[in-house]
């Protein structure tokens, strides 16, 4: 997903369209997360980039997002940039049994 998300509307309240853009972004999340897997990850992982456009938006954690949208929405501006990339992951396999 990459896409510029606008909020401001001519019927639609601001704090509305703010959240309709943080149930798209959760509906989106958790589509890809609903596809099969390849044979050789454990995962879906995702790169996210995130900023007021698409020239200055940084990479930031899919944990983040939504915070993200809060904080411009405290800002009051009407519209940002927001990029989501899906690709399949493993796990790290811890090593306990190094005593060094």
């Amino acid at each position: 997903m990459k896409k510029t998300f606008t909020l401001n509307h001519e019927k639609i309240k601001y704090p509305r369209m703010v959240d309709a853009a943080k149930h798209e972004v959760k509906k989106y999340l958790k589509r890809e997360r609903n596809k099969t897997l390849p044979e050789d990850a454990d995962y879906w992982a995702f790169d996210c980039k995130f900023g007021k456009t698409v020239e200055d938006a940084q990479v930031v954690h899919v944990a983040e997002i939504s915070n993200c949208i809060s904080d411009i929405e405290k800002q009051e501006l009407m519209s940002f940039y927001l990029e989501i990339l899906a690709k399949p992951a493993q796990r790290q396999q811890l090593d306990l049994d190094n005593d060094e």
